[in-house]
């Protein structure tokens, strides 16, 4: 494995708080990610809406960061945002350079994805969003595409942050998801 590549690919992770980035950047990075994870205090639970996530000890408290070899000359780079509100004013940071984003959805708290939603909409970052399986309420896709105001155009896929198989596919899903939005398009027929 190299230790530097000439091509860097950005990618973010992004969601609300305890939905699974940490878990999802740690199964397919190929280096140990830095642990940027601390013990949650009970100052951070007067702040932090803890609705749902009542088992999670620790919480990112920077960035999660991993990496991919693709080639001898290409990697991703995996960025995984924090997902609670104090810290959203580093995904504006984040997105700066990124080819494109995996918003994970925890379904008991859909509404804590509208804030990457929204942030990476403003920026015109490609994303597809990927749903966390963590036992909560069945929602149908088309459920969860009208609670998040989804374009049809972007992906909607199931996954397990803790497999392996399970991340590496939502980032070939986001790969050709961008692959179809960049495709050049044959021209117009003339009239």
């Amino acid at each position: 494995m190299r230790t530097d590549a000439d091509n860097g690919l950005k990618i973010v992770v992004v969601g609300g708080f305890g939905v699974g980035k940490t878990t999802l950047v740690r199964s397919v990075s190929e280096i140990r990610p830095p642990n940027t994870e601390e013990a949650m205090a009970q100052a951070g639970a007067v702040v932090d809406d803890l609705t749902g996530v009542t088992g999670k000890s620790a919480t990112t408290v920077a960035f999660d960061f991993g990496r991919i070899s693709l080639d001898e000359h290409n990697a991703l780079y995996l960025f995984g945002a924090p997902g609670q509100e104090r810290f959203w004013f580093l995904c504006d940071r984040l997105f700066s350079g990124t080819l494109g984003a995996v918003v994970l959805v925890d379904t008991r708290r859909i509404d804590d994805s509208w804030y990457a939603i929204d942030r990476l909409e403003h920026h015109g970052t490609p994303f597809i969003v990927a749903r966390n399986d963590f036992g909560g309420p069945a929602h149908t896709p088309e459920q969860i595409r009208d609670a998040l105001d989804l374009d049809p155009r972007v992906p909607l896929i199931d996954c397990d942050a803790r497999s392996r198989a399970s991340s590496k596919q939502v980032l070939i899903t986001l790969v050709e998801h961008l692959k179809t939005l960049y495709a050049p398009r044959p021209p117009e027929p003339a009239l």
